[in-house]
């Protein structure tokens, strides 16, 4: 659970509910074909559904309650990565920060694979 505190009282997020808006503001961006299984092995990634792209976001809370989040993606040829990168980050920013009120510290894109 993630959450957060004020004078009101507590809120708190599972990391189920986080990661489906991850994964849902990542699907929304030009060029991402879906997201991949994190625990994929020897170069074999499996397409998630859209139940279930929550297994391609791994997010953890920093010292300071900001949130770390990971995500694995597969792109479109053809489109560029740096491009299509920068507007899942500013994406997903926007989305946490502006749904739940977490801030973010860090996103980290991994394109584990190419759609030809």
């Amino acid at each position: 659970m993630v959450g957060f505190s004020n004078e009101n009282g507590n809120i708190n997020y599972s990391e189920e509910v986080l990661a489906k808006i991850v994964g849902l503001s990542t699907m929304e961006c030009y060029g991402v074909v879906g997201m991949v299984s994190r625990n994929a092995g020897e170069g074999l990634w499996q397409l998630m559904g859209i139940e279930n792209l929550s297994k391609g976001v791994k997010i953890e809370l920093t010292d300071e309650d900001k949130l770390q989040i990971e995500l694995f993606i597969m792109v479109e040829y053809g489109t560029k990565i740096s491009v299509i990168s920068n507007n899942i980050i500013q994406k997903v920013r926007y989305s946490v920060e502006n749904y739940t009120g977490l801030k973010v510290s860090s996103i980290t894109v991994n394109v584990q694979a190419v759609r030809v």
